[in-house]
């Protein structure tokens, strides 16, 4: 059994479980619990029996040479697309903004209106 888990501790379980799912779904829970059990032991036996190596998962693919890419994706026209977007069609308005001066320390007069 599991340290500082005593049969008294499992009765007290069953019957708690017992009380709050009923006595028509315990045996379904607890079929469901034994095949978790069972798929679990089953997946880890599977791992410990099989280790993966994952250079044999790897698989072949053939590489587009470096320079035919490199070459492909130099004749588009980015740098024309992006001046193209950037350039301001209207010119922009300036803005005033005002500004305040202080004539003492802690007086600060507003300047205009």
């Amino acid at each position: 059994m599991i340290p500082g888990f005593h049969g008294i501790d499992l009765i007290v379980i069953l019957v708690v479980a017992l009380l709050v799912f009923g006595p028509k779904r315990l045996p379904e829970m607890g079929a469901a619990v034994g095949k978790s059990i069972k798929e679990f032991r089953k997946g880890m036996n599977e791992l410990t029996a099989h280790p993966s190596n994952p250079k044999e998962e790897l698989v072949d693919e053939p590489m587009i040479p470096a320079s035919s890419e490199i070459h492909r994706l130099s004749n588009t026209p980015v740098e024309s697309e992006l001046i193209r977007r950037t350039t301001v069609s209207t010119p922009v308005e300036s803005t005033v903004v005002r500004s305040e001066t202080i004539s003492e320390p802690g007086v600060v007069e507003h300047r205009g209106e």
